[in-house]
C-alpha cells in the first residue's frame, strides 16, 4: 500500500517496527536506535506524519504517539537542551489538532494527552488556534469527530488546571470565562440527548453518554479551578444547582437499565462524575457552598438512609464524604462571636442546626450502625476462604474510596459532633444487643458485631456515658466463653472492643483478668481471624509484673501464630507485637525465646522477597539484643551474617534494611561484653573505608552517618587495640576526606569520635590522626567561624598538648611550614585564639581541658608562652570558677574529678530491672574511659598551682615575679583564692 513516506520517514517507520517485536534481537537495536533520534531535527514531526496516517498498523502509530510524547516532556521547552525547532513545533501542533477522525481509541487517548503537554507549554500564546478547532470539531454533526474532540479538550483542560503558579491561574481563569458558557451549553446539550435516547432505549446511548461523560469532567475542572468566588458566575451557580436534578435523573436512568450492564456501568460512571463535582466545590470554594449544603445534605440523606439505600458502592462513598466534608468543614464551625448572624460560619451553621434535627441524626445514627456497619456475604466469604486477608486494616486515604472505611469516618465525624443527642441513640442500641444471642441466628450476631463496632470507634466520646469495667465484668468477659464457630463473629468483635477501650477506660485490677481472656483466644484451637486480632492487642500501660505470669504462654501463642500465618503483612504485625513485649519486659524475656530465636533465621531466609517484613525482624533483634546484654553473643552466629547483609549497599535491598541494620549493628556492639574476630571483621562492610565519604555522607545522609560513626565509636571502646589495629590506617585518611566537604553538623560527630580515640589512646592517637591535627590546627589559625566546631577543633588540640607534646609541637612546625610562617607566629595565633575563643567553648568539661592544656605549656621555657603567661593564667581562673565548688568546710574542690561512686566497675542484672533504666556495657565502658580523663582524674586547682610553681622554677624567681607583674591583681587573688 501507498503511505506516501519518503525514504527517510519510511527508515523510522521500519524502526518503529522493528521496535515492536516480541524478539528481543530485533527490538533492542531498533529502541537503542529511536534513543539516538531523540534528539536529531525533524525526527518529531516524522513521527506526528507517522501516527496521523491511518493507513498504517496501528501499533506502530501508537508507538510513534508515545515518543512524540516523550519527545515533547523532555524537549519542547525554547530553553530545554536540544529543544525542537519552532518549525517542526508547528508541524507538530498542527497535525495532532487535524486527526479528531482516528479509529484507535488506544491513539487517541495517546494523542489527547499529546495535546495536552503542547498545551501546558504553549496555550495560549503559541497556540492561539487550539480552542476554536476544537470548538469547531465539537460542534460538527459526526459523532466520532464529537467524542475525540472533547476527549481532547478534556485532557487540555485538565493539564492547564493543573498548573498553579498566580500567573498560570490567572489564565486559567481568563480561559474559563472564555469557554465556560459553551462547554456548559454543550453538557446540557449531550445530556438531553442521552435522556431522550434512554426513555426509549434507542441506539445511540453508549457514544451520548460517553460525550455526556467527557464535557462533565471539563466542567468539573472549569467550575472548580476557574473561579476565584463561584457566586461572580451565574452560569456555575446555575450548573451546580442542576447537578441534584441530573442526579435523580440518571439515577432512574440506571434503575431501567438493568440487565444492560454496559449502560449500568456508564450511568454508574456519570453519577460518580456528577457527585465528584460536588465533594471538588465543597473542598476548593467551601464558602460558595455554602448556598448548596441543604440540598447536598437532603440528598445524602435521601439516597442512603432511606429505603432506597446501598444503590451502588462508589455513589455512596462519594455521598457519605459529602457529608462528612460538610460536617468537617472549619468555615462553616459557629463563629466565636454569637453576635456576627451576617457571617457564612454563621449561615451554614444555621443550616446545619436546622437540617440535624434529633430525628434526622438518631435516623443517620441507626442506620450507619444497623445496615452499613455490618458484615456483608462476601466478607463472610472471604473470613472462610483466606482469614488473614479478613483481617488486613485498610489505612490511610482508603475511607476516600471504600465502603467500610468511609462508613466508620463518617459515623466518627456525625457522633463527634452531636455526641450529645447522639449518645443515647447508641446506647440504647448496645442495650437492645447486649444480651444472651443464639449462635444459630446469624441477623442477630452481625447486628451485634456492627453496635460493638460502634461502640468501639466512638470509644473517647463515650468515656463519661458507659462504665466500661462493669460492661466487661459483667457481659463482655461472657460473650468470649461462647465457643460455638458462629459466636467467632462476636469472639472477634469483643477482643477488639476491648482493644478500643483498654487505653480509654480499663481499671488496672482488671489487667490479668484481661490476659487470661487473650491467652485463651490466642490457643490453636480458636479461629483464625479471632487469634489474629487478639494478636492485634495494644495494652501501652500494662504493668510487667502483671504480665509475667502469662509472659511463657503469651509468647508461646505468639510464635505459634507467626509460624502459623503467611501475609507478610500478619507476620509483621505478629513481630510488631513480640517486639514490644520484649522491649517491655526487658531482661526477663531471655527464658522465654529459644523457639523464637531459633525460628527467626528461617523466616529470614523465607522473607527475601518481602524487605518491610525483614525490617520488622531487625527491629525484634534490637529489642533481642537490647534485652538479652551480654548473652547476646548466644545470637551471633544469625546477628552477625544479618547485620553483614542488611548493611551491604552493593544489594539493592539495602535502601529498605540500612537504617535498621546500622541500628542492629549499634545495639550489638553496645550490649556485647568483649570483641570478637567475627564482629571485627564485619567492620569491612562499611565500603572499604577509604569510600566512608561517599558511604557515609552523598549515599546515608546525615542521621546514617550519626549511626554509622556510632558503630565506629563503639568499636573503638569494645575492642580498641583490636579494631585500631585492624582499621587505623583506612580510617584516618577516609575521615580526613570526609571532613574537607561535609556540613557542620557532621563535622562536629566526626570529631567526637576522634576525642574518644585521643581519651582511649592518650599518646598514639595524636600521632595516629597527625594529617587530621595539620588541618586542625591551619583552620584555628585562619579563623574558624562556627563555634561548635572550634570548640571542637580546640578541645582536640588541648589532649594533644596535654598528652603529647612531641606531636603538638610537630604539627606547629608542619603549619608553619605549610603556610610558610614561623613556628612562633602559629603557637601566637593558637594561644590567642584560646583566648579570645574560650567562651565559645560551653561545656565545662571543655573548658578544663583546655584550662589544663595551657596550663601545662607554663613549664616551658618559650619566649611566646612567656608573653601570654597573664592571658593563660587568666583563663585559668575563668574556668577554675567553672568547675571549682566549696564542701561542707568551705574548701574548695573540683566539681569534675570522679570520687568513687561515679565509679562502675561492672553491673549486676537483677530480676527488677528493665534494660532501658540499666546502663548498657557500653555506657560501662564509657564511663570507665572517662575515670582515666584527666578531666575527671586531675584536679585543676591543683594542677595549676603545681605549674605556676614549675614555671617559676624553669623562668628563675626574678624573671618569674616581672611575669607575675602582669596579671592583674584582681586575677592574682582569685587563684590564691580558688587554689587555697
Amino acid at each position: 500500500m501507498e503511505l506516501g513516506l519518503t525514504s527517510e520517514e519510511s527508515f523510522v517507520l521500519d524502526t518503529l517496527n522493528k521496535a515492536c517485536s516480541q524478539d528481543a534481537s530485533v527490538l533492542k537495536p531498533a529502541t537503542d536506535q529511536l534513543q539516538q533520534w531523540e534528539t536529531q531535527p525533524g525526527f518529531y514531526s516524522i513521527l506526528s506524519k507517522i501516527f496521523c496516517n491511518h493507513n498504517i498498523d496501528v501499533n506502530i502509530r501508537w508507538l510513534a504517539v508515545m515518543y512524540c510524547k516523550n519527545g515533547v516532556d523532555k524537549y519542547w521547552r525554547r530553553s530545554a537542551p536540544n529543544a525542537i525547532n519552532e518549525e517542526e513545533r508547528e508541524t507538530i501542533k498542527r497535525r495532532s489538532i487535524s486527526n479528531f477522525n482516528e479509529p484507535s481509541p488506544q491513539v487517541t487517548l495517546q494523542l489527547a494527552v499529546l495535546v495536552a503537554k503542547i498545551a501546558r507549554v504553549d496555550c495560549p500564546k503559541y497556540w492561539s488556534d487550539l480552542l476554536p478547532t476544537l470548538y469547531q470539531a465539537i460542534r460538527c454533526s459526526d459523532g466520532l469527530i464529537q467524542e475525540r474532540a472533547l476527549l481532547v479538550f478534556h485532557h487540555v483542560t485538565k493539564t492547564l488546571a493543573s498548573k498553579r503558579l498566580p500567573n498560570d491561574r490567572k489564565l486559567f481563569e481568563e480561559l474559563t470565562m472564555e469557554i465556560f458558557s459553551f462547554i456548559l451549553r454543550v453538557w446540557n446539550m449531550y445530556i438531553e440527548q442521552f435522556y431522550q435516547l434512554a426513555s426509549k432505549h434507542e441506539e445511540g446511548m453508549a457514544p451520548a453518554i460517553d460525550k455526556c461523560i467527557l464535557s462533565l469532567k471539563v466542567l468539573r475542572k472549569l467550575v472548580v479551578f476557574g473561579f476565584k468566588d463561584l457566586t461572580t458566575c451565574p452560569d456555575a451557580v446555575s450548573f451546580i444547582n442542576s447537578i441534584f436534578q441530573r442526579l435523580d435523573q440518571v439515577l432512574d436512568c440506571r434503575r431501567t437499565m438493568w440487565g444492560n450492564h454496559v449502560m449500568v456501568e456508564k450511568c454508574e460512571k456519570l453519577v460518580v462524575t456528577l457527585t465528584k463535582v460536588l465533594l471538588d466545590v465543597l473542598d476548593v470554594h467551601p464558602i460558595g457552598f455554602v448556598q448548596f449544603i441543604r440540598m447536598s445534605l437532603e440528598f445524602v440523606v435521601r439516597y442512603n438512609f432511606t429505603a432506597k439505600s446501598l444503590l451502588f458502592e462508589r455513589f455512596v462513598v462519594n455521598c457519605f464524604n459529602l457529608m462528612k466534608g460538610i460536617l468537617f468543614c472549619d468555615v462553616y464551625k459557629p463563629p466565636k462571636n454569637p453576635q456576627d448572624s451576617s457571617s457564612i460560619s454563621m449561615q451554614a451553621h444555621k443550616i446545619l442546626t436546622e437540617f440535624f434535627t434529633y430525628e434526622t441524626l438518631a435516623e443517620i445514627c441507626r442506620r450507619l450502625v444497623s445496615q452499613y456497619f455490618l458484615l456483608t456475604s462476601d466478607d463472610l466469604l472471604t473470613w472462610e476462604a483466606d482469614p488473614e486477608e479478613f483481617c488486613q486494616d485498610e489505612v490511610g486515604d482508603s475511607y476516600k474510596y471504600s465502603l467500610r472505611p468511609c462508613t466508620e469516618v463518617l459515623f466518627l465525624t456525625v457522633f463527634k459532633e452531636f455526641r450529645l443527642t447522639l449518645t443515647t441513640v447508641l446506647l440504647e442500641m448496645v442495650q437492645s444487643n447486649q444480651g444472651p444471642c443464639d449462635p444459630d441466628n446469624l441477623e442477630a450476631l452481625l447486628k451485634k458485631d456492627a453496635v460493638y463496632n460502634a461502640v468501639g470507634l466512638a470509644s473517647f466520646d463515650l468515656f463519661d456515658d458507659i462504665n466500661f469495667d462493669q460492661w466487661f465484668v459483667t457481659h463482655l468477659a461472657a460473650e468470649l466463653q461462647n465457643k460455638h464457630f458462629q459466636y467467632r463473629i462476636i469472639r472477634r468483635r469483643v477482643i477488639w472492643l476491648i482493644g478500643q477501650w483498654v487505653g480509654v477506660k480499663m481499671s488496672v485490677s482488671l489487667r490479668p483478668m484481661l490476659y487470661e481472656i487473650i491467652l485463651s483466644l490466642l490457643s490453636k484451637d480458636e479461629d483464625l481471624a479471632v487469634r489474629i486480632e487478639a494478636a492485634q492487642f495494644d495494652d501501652f500501660e500494662f504493668k510487667t509484673e502483671q504480665l509475667l505470669p502469662y509472659l511463657e504462654s503469651l509468647f508461646a501463642h505468639l510464635f505459634e501464630l507467626l509460624k502459623e500465618v503467611r501475609e507478610c503483612d500478619t507476620k509483621m504485625h505478629v513481630l510488631h507485637v513480640l517486639s514490644f513485649v520484649i522491649e517491655r519486659v526487658g531482661s526477663k524475656i531471655q527464658p522465654y525465646t529459644t523457639a523464637l530465636v531459633q525460628y527467626l533465621p528461617l523466616l529470614w531466609q523465607e522473607s527475601s522477597e518481602h524487605n518491610m517484613l525483614r525490617c520488622a525482624i531487625l527491629t525484634t533483634l534490637i529489642h533481642l539484643v537490647q534485652g538479652f546484654g551480654t548473652t547476646c553473643t548466644k545470637l551471633y552466629d544469625f546477628l552477625i551474617p544479618v547485620i553483614e547483609s542488611s548493611t551491604d549497599i552493593n544489594q539493592d535491598q539495602h535502601i529498605y534494611l540500612l537504617e535498621d541494620g546500622l541500628e542492629l549493628w549499634v545495639v550489638t556492639l553496645q550490649s556485647s561484653p568483649h570483641i570478637t574476630q567475627p564482629l571485627l571483621k564485619i567492620f569491612q562492610q562499611m565500603p572499604a573505608l577509604s569510600m566512608i565519604p561517599t558511604f557515609l555522607f552523598a549515599e546515608l545522609g546525615t542521621e546514617n552517618l550519626r549511626i554509622c560513626l556510632k558503630v565506629i565509636e563503639a568499636y573503638i571502646l569494645l575492642g580498641p587495640h583490636e579494631f585500631m589495629q585492624a582499621y587505623s590506617g583506612v580510617l584516618v585518611p577516609s575521615f580526613s576526606s570526609l571532613m574537607t566537604d561535609i556540613r557542620a553538623e557532621g563535622l562536629v560527630m566526626i570529631l567526637r569520635v576522634i576525642e574518644v580515640v585521643f581519651k582511649t589512646f592518650p599518646t598514639e592517637g595524636p600521632q595516629v590522626f597527625q594529617p587530621i591535627l595539620n588541618g586542625v590546627v591551619t583552620t584555628i589559625v585562619n579563623g574558624e567561624e562556627n563555634s561548635v566546631v572550634l570548640s571542637m577543633y580546640l578541645t582536640l588540640i588541648s589532649r594533644v598538648i596535654l598528652q603529647n607534646q612531641t606531636v603538638f609541637w610537630s604539627v606547629v612546625e608542619k603549619v608553619a611550614s605549610d603556610t610558610q610562617r614561623n613556628s612562633q607566629t602559629i603557637l601566637q595565633r593558637l594561644l590567642d585564639t584560646y583566648g579570645d575563643k574560650i567562651d565559645s567553648i560551653t561545656q565545662p568539661e571543655r573548658r578544663k581541658i583546655s584550662a589544663l592544656a595551657l596550663s601545662s605549656l607554663l613549664s616551658i621555657n618559650h619566649s611566646i608562652v612567656g608573653e601570654k603567661f597573664s592571658c593563660i593564667i587568666h583563663l585559668c581562673v575563668e574556668v577554675l570558677h567553672d568547675v571549682c565548688q566549696k564542701d561542707d568546710h568551705g574548701k574548695n574542690y573540683d566539681s569534675l574529678v570522679f570520687g568513687e561512686d561515679d565509679i562502675i566497675e561492672n553491673y549486676q542484672y537483677s530480676n527488677d530491672d528493665d534494660y532501658s533504666d540499666i546502663p548498657t556495657q557500653h555506657d560501662i565502658r564509657k564511663k570507665n574511659l572517662s575515670r582515666t580523663d584527666p578531666v575527671h582524674s586531675v584536679s585543676l586547682k591543683d594542677f595549676v598551682m603545681n605549674q605556676v610553681r614549675q614555671c617559676e622554677q624553669v623562668q628563675g624567681h626574678t624573671n618569674f615575679n616581672r611575669m607575675m607583674s602582669d596579671v592583674d591583681y584582681e586575677i592574682i587573688k582569685q587563684l590564691k583564692e580558688l587554689c587555697s
